[in-house]
Formats: C-alpha cells, sequence, structure tokens
C-alpha cells in the first residue's frame, strides 16, 4: 500500500500537509475495514469492502496522510448516475472539512466518467451528514421509512453534478 499510488491529481489544498486524495484499490482493503469499524461502526464487512475495492465500476476514493488512510468516499455507477454508497472521515478528524473534500473529490471523478447525477441514503437524524450534503447541493426526494437496521428511517437525495468549470481569462 502506497500513498502515491493512484493519486488523482487532486489537491487537498492543506498548507504543508502530507494528505492526498487517492483512488483505492485492493491493498487498502484492510485500512477501510479498520475506518469502517471507527467511522461507520462496521457497517460492512471485509467481503464487502473487497468487492467494493475491486469492481470497476465502483469509485472509491480515500484521504491518505503518509500512509493513513483518514477518509473514504465510494460509489457505484449506474449509466448516468452516481450512487453513493459511503463518506466516512475518521472521529478523530472530523470537523476539518475532510467529508466536503472527499464528497467534492468523488462528484468530480464521477462527472469525468460520465455521470450527471448522483443519489444517496442518509438518516434522517444524521445531522452532521444532511448539511454536508445540502452545501453541496443535495436536495432530499423521498423517504425510505425504517430503512435501516434499526428501524431509522432514511431519506432519499439528489443532486445534479455540475460540469466542471473552465478556467476564465482576464
Amino acid at each position: 500500500m502506497s500513498a502515491s499510488k493512484g493519486n488523482l491529481g487532486i489537491d487537498p489544498a492543506v498548507g504543508g500537509s502530507t494528505l492526498q486524495i487517492l483512488r483505492l484499490d485492493p491493498s487498502w482493503q484492510h485500512a477501510c475495514l479498520v475506518l469502517d469499524q471507527t467511522a461507520l461502526d462496521g457497517l460492512w464487512t471485509a467481503d464487502q469492502w473487497r468487492r467494493e475495492l475491486d469492481d470497476t465500476r465502483r469509485l472509491c476514493i480515500g484521504l491518505v496522510d503518509s500512509e493513513t488512510l483518514i477518509g473514504v468516499a465510494c460509489g457505484w455507477l449506474v449509466a448516468d448516475e452516481l450512487h453513493i454508497t459511503a463518506v466516512a472521515v475518521d472521529p478523530a478528524s472530523r470537523r476539518s472539512g475532510y467529508g466536503g473534500l472527499l464528497l467534492q473529490a468523488l462528484l468530480q471523478r464521477a462527472r469525468r466518467v460520465g455521470a450527471v447525477h448522483a443519489t444517496l441514503e442518509v438518516a434522517s437524524d444524521n445531522v452532521a451528514a444532511l448539511a454536508l450534503y445540502a452545501r453541496n447541493g443535495f436536495r432530499t426526494a423521498g423517504t425510505r421509512s425504517g430503512y435501516y437496521s434499526d428501524g431509522r428511517d432514511a431519506l432519499i437525495q439528489w443532486c445534479r453534478i455540475p460540469p466542471p468549470t473552465s478556467p476564465t481569462s482576464d
């Protein structure tokens, strides 16, 4: 597992930082599983992470500091739509803008490969995630009642992925 492997060329814009946004491959499976346990309370199994990292129709990027995975954003491409499956940041690194950075990088990457819309489900009581998604253009389109195993509802959210902005000359 090398932090330079798969660098997407997206600068996290943190002065003097060793942060990189990388495309994650199967060599990151263990790190993803560890982060999942810490940040998502064990949402996915090792086998689910292997599939996420192996399948070419899935996008999975990570925010890495040196060799340490501190956040992930993953999604599946279906026609011209990105279905976001996970956005997670290590609890020790939250409230640093990393979730938004990862979400924006995932949306940019999806746009480059043809996605024009994105969708996701989010727990209706997850205030921090709802604020993150709203800041990034997501709007609630419906509700999945009792979606989560603990009985909580999920909000279905959608956004149009904006085309890349072209540089303007002065």
